[in-house]
């Protein structure tokens, strides 16, 4: 008695120092997680700044006449003539009608500049799009060069010397007049979302990219789902437990661990160099991914199956169903959710790899949109780091943007899985 007596002074004292103690570790935790959320604040402005310029491009208004002898004279044009037809000049042709005191061929060159190169293969489409404008004039919004775009959007300053706006006092002086008849604008970026890449900024865009990562991401989640969801059920249904399977249960952990670029090794030199199947392919990068996804969807959908009551199956066999039948009817349903969240999770991760892409080569440049699985075809991380190592300022916010369209895929396959696991749940 006397003893507890004693120390009943201190234990005040030690509560108080206990619960401050406490506090500075939750002030210090809330900290944390405040300071994680800035920088991804921060990171996510910058990023979505940067990228909303993308959609924007400058394009220059011109009053084209478009000549019958440009397309084959009297005899009227083929498809062969309007192909082969000397668009670009043609727009040199308009160009300097609107700047009719440009007589040097080094100013005609400068003028020109301010057009992109790839405007001629924009007036080729239209016309191949509608023949019948040819023997008239028509107005036609081109886009300008990135030099120009990047002053239209006050990325250089025009005050700027002539080596950092990389465009001439006199070059200058002909946009200024072209803004001020209203034939040089800001347009919403159609490009960006229609084309493939370019090693012009203006005219590159995404569209390459996305189709490949969907149709990458659409075979990767056909190889894997019901081959892990099998391996899942089996391994935690129906194998035996024995060495064998513990020592596949130990190498199924450690591949969901191996760097993503032992896969595209292993994708080179299996399904490359021994099946010799297309390079650069969706297909080839749908089945390497799915290497990589399988093992995460294996130990999601045990964990899943784990949390199942055993005596959901027990009453399923007492009634009188097969092992089968217990598993598949009444286990499977209940842990589809589970499931469902270790594939997303998966998927996710394989959406933004760009190591093992790069082995099986859909590093490489594709203009054109692949309309299959087997055509060449790039992805989303992967433009995102061909872009990021382009010098041309018009580059960096076209890979801001691309990384803005991969976190949207990212965030939309979420909302699918959360749609999908809501509808699949069945509570007990």
């Amino acid at each position: 008695m006397t003893e507890m007596t004693f120390q009943m002074p201190d234990l005040p004292k030690g509560l108080a120092k206990r619960h401050k103690a406490e506090k500075r570790f939750r002030l210090m935790a809330l900290a944390s997680v405040l300071l994680g959320l800035i920088f991804l604040a921060v990171l996510f402005i910058n990023v979505l700044t940067s990228g909303a310029d993308a959609i924007r491009q400058s394009k220059v208004r011109l009053d084209i006449n478009l000549q019958i002898n440009d397309f084959g004279g009297s005899k009227g044009p083929d498809i062969q003539q309007l192909k082969n037809a000397n668009y670009q000049g043609i727009i040199k042709r308009t160009i300097y009608k609107n700047f009719p005191e440009v007589k040097s061929r080094r100013d005609k060159r400068g003028l020109y500049r301010l057009v992109s190169s790839g405007a001629a293969y924009e007036l080729r489409e239209f016309v191949l799009d509608d023949p019948s404008k040819i023997g008239t004039s028509i107005s036609i919004w081109l886009p300008a060069s990135d030099d120009v775009d990047m002053i239209m959007k006050g990325k250089v300053s025009r005050t700027a010397s002539s080596d950092v706006r990389r465009l001439s006092d006199q070059q200058m002086e002909w946009l200024e007049k072209l803004e001020a008849e209203g034939n040089l604008e800001t347009k919403f970026n159609w490009t960006l979302f229609s084309s493939g890449d370019s090693r012009e900024p203006e005219l590159a865009g995404v569209a390459a990219a996305m189709v490949g990562s969907l149709y990458s991401i659409i075979v990767c989640l056909i190889i894997s789902f019901p081959l892990g969801v099998m391996a899942a059920l089996y391994l935690e249904s129906f194998a035996p437990k024995n060495r064998f399977t513990s020592f596949i249960e130990v190498n199924i952990n450690n591949l969901a661990a191996v760097p993503s670029i032992v896969f595209g090794l292993l994708g080179l030199a299996v399904f490359l160099n021994f099946f010799e199947l297309p390079r650069s392919a969706p297909l080839v990068g749908g089945m390497v991914l799915s290497l990589m996804t399988m093992p995460t969807i294996i130990i999601a959908g045990r964990v899943a199956i784990q949390g199942v009551p055993p005596s959901i199956k027990e009453a399923a066999l007492a009634e009188g169903a097969s092992p089968v039948q217990a598993v598949f009817h009444h286990v499977l349903p209940l842990a589809m959710p589970g499931v469902l969240t270790g594939t997303i999770i998966g998927t996710a991760r394989a959406l933004g790899e760009t190591a093992p892409l790069l082995m099986i080569g859909m590093v490489a440049f594709v203009v054109d949109v692949p309309k299959s699985i087997l055509d060449p075809a790039t992805a989303l991380p992967v433009q995102v780091y061909l872009w990021s190592d382009m010098p041309e300022k018009g580059f960096a916010e076209r890979t801001s943007a691309a990384i803005l369209v991969l976190l949207a895929f990212v965030g939309l396959m979420n909302l699918t899985a959360v749609l999908l696991r809501k509808k699949f749940e069945i509570r007990w």
